[in-house]
């Protein structure tokens, strides 16, 4: 993984004095709330509805076991004992208090991490595939182009007041997308041309919220040399005629959608002009640098292991896990390891500081101390011996994430809604806890295959419920808290917005409408076809038709 260098490292402690000199003054009186907003927003920390919440970033979901202790340590000490793995991979704590984030800030510097660009209208934390670099299918390792693009984007001077925040996702799995890359301002898909040059295709407008665009094509074939030079080329498009004057409409998605995408291309083509060839050229010499820093550990030669037939023959629960939860490594005898977050009781994507400790344990004794954070709120060990694939599993067991669900209905996305957010319109952790509890039977669950549930408490879609093949938004109604169901949302290659069901329901009835779209779902497919390969073929009619019926 990439280590600071004395630069990075005197920029983040630098950062760390000057916010906490800056909060010392706002607690003194000498900054008012106005003056200290920006301040604060500038190193991740938002008020939220009860207490302040602090955004640690974590790049492209990378960490070390050594950031994850700490993390743990943080938890334990300043905040209520767990943390929250977000959508963008990073890591939330709910509760500190203003006057220990100084702190707090100076304790993740001592890790190499930070709080900063994890909110405002800036670049946020690009994020990628969570098996970059293991998977067997993919093109190239999509990594050391992420930390390319968060050391061009960090304390980027010019696009540090964009109309809205700004966040980038980079692919090169040949076939899947982990990533939802379609549904981000810029989508960055790594590709080889004719001459087997590896270059991007770079897809702009994308996005969620309360306009949920999938994003469009602006250039087929971006060398690698010109990858930052473009990017700046987009973002200056965007910076110069992205809407100032309507938060809802400043997106860069807005802006596409506005000049049509030609146009929108034709605008950015004339501003690389002035850019290609210039100062912001990658040099083979700095991709190399960068690549340096993500190099294969210290695999061992080995064999597709034998104990591992035997043990996923004669533990039923095991081999459960291993079917969901494991997957193919590029190398012959390792395995890629997911650790699902989504315990029936706990919100998903939330961790004690105790799992934390636990985390870090694990990665060191079975994953060269590397941990990985996904959107989907879950944590991955990305090269475990298959020989150890069992003790781990106990392992990981007793601590209370290796819940075989991985893909399935329960491993659900969701935000922390209305519980925490002062945004959110309604709450969407005890719909999540619902959920859990009415469908807690792990075989039936399997039997239903893969499905996608996404569940955000407003309209800014953290939740991502528009891409989910079932997706819930908590909506307001006079006062009232009411859940509004969307079917056919898709976050990979195929990447789709769900249609919405009809009227939304109160939250009590969440458990048995959902039940009603998985029985028509069960009485419609065809033997082992997908929730959403079902939708597709039979159409939204009929869903909206039966779950409606007794009702109307």
């Amino acid at each position: 993984m990439y280590i600071y260098d004395n630069y990075d490292q005197r920029i983040v402690d630098e950062r760390v004095a000057q916010f906490k000199e800056q909060t010392e003054r706002y607690l003194a009186g000498g900054l008012t709330e106005e003056q200290f907003l920006p301040l604060r927003l500038q190193n991740g920390l938002y008020v939220q509805r009860y207490a302040p919440m602090l955004r640690v970033a974590v790049p492209y979901g990378l960490l070390s076991s050594t950031q994850v202790r700490k993390l743990a340590h943080i938890a334990r000490t300043y905040d209520k004992g767990y943390a929250h793995i977000s959508t963008r991979t990073n890591v939330q704590y709910n509760w500190p208090e203003l006057k220990d984030v100084p702190e707090i800030l100076a304790e993740l510097a001592s890790v190499q991490m930070h709080a900063i660009q994890t909110s405002g209208n800036c670049i946020r934390n690009t994020t990628t595939d969570q098996f970059a670099g293991v998977t067997p299918n993919e093109l190239v390792d999509a990594r050391p182009y992420c930390e390319i693009i968060r050391q061009w984007s960090t304390f980027h001077p010019e696009f540090a007041f964009l109309p809205r925040k700004f966040k980038i996702a980079v692919n090169s799995h040949l076939s899947d997308d982990r990533s939802a890359t379609m549904l981000h301002d810029i989508g960055i898909k790594i590709v080889k041309n004719d001459q087997g040059e590896i270059g991007f295709a770079v897809y702009v407008g994308g996005g969620l919220g309360r306009t949920p665009i999938v994003a469009s094509l602006v250039k087929e074939f971006l060398p690698e040399k010109d990858l930052l030079t473009y990017l700046d080329a987009v973002l200056r498009v965007y910076n110069l005629n992205g809407r100032r004057d309507n938060k809802y409409k400043a997106r860069i998605k807005i802006l596409v959608k506005a000049l049509g995408v030609e146009a929108f291309a034709e605008k950015v083509d004339a501003e690389w002009q002035h850019l290609k060839d210039g100062p912001g050229t990658l040099t083979q010499e700095e991709i190399d640098r960068i690549k340096g820093h993500f190099t294969a550990p210290d695999y061992e030669k080995l064999t597709a292991s034998n104990s591992l037939k035997e043990q996923l023959a004669e533990n039923k629960a095991f081999s459960n896990w291993y079917k969901r939860n494991v997957s193919e490594h590029k190398i012959e005898g390792y395995a890629i390891v997911t650790l699902t977050l989504k315990k029936l009781g706990t919100p998903p994507g939330d961790i004690t500081d105790k799992q934390l400790d636990v985390v870090a344990d694990l990665a060191d004794r079975y994953s060269f101390g590397e941990v990985r954070n996904t959107h989907e709120q879950n944590i991955v060990l990305a090269d475990v011996k298959q020989d150890e694939l069992f003790a781990l599993w106990q392992e990981a067991k007793a601590a209370g994430f290796a819940t075989p669900n991985l893909g399935l209905l329960t491993d659900m996305i969701c935000c922390p809604g209305g519980d925490f957010c002062a945004l959110a319109n309604a709450k969407s952790i005890p719909v999540a806890e619902a959920l859990q509890a009415k469908f807690d039977d792990l075989d039936y669950l399997h039997d239903l295959g893969e499905i996608d549930l996404n569940i955000s408490g407003c309209m800014n879609a953290c939740g991502h419920h528009h891409i989910g093949h079932i997706g819930i938004l908590g909506v307001d109604k006079k006062g009232e808290e009411f859940y509004q169901v969307s079917l056919g949302g898709d976050s990979g290659p195929d990447a789709t917005i769900g249609k919405i069901l009809g009227p939304s329901f109160a939250r009590e009835q969440m458990p048995e409408v959902i039940e009603k779209v998985l029985a028509i779902y069960v009485d419609q497919r065809i033997e082992g076809e997908r929730f959403i390969d079902t939708y597709r073929r039979v159409g939204h009619s009929i869903f909206k038709e039966r779950v409606y019926a007794k009702s109307n």
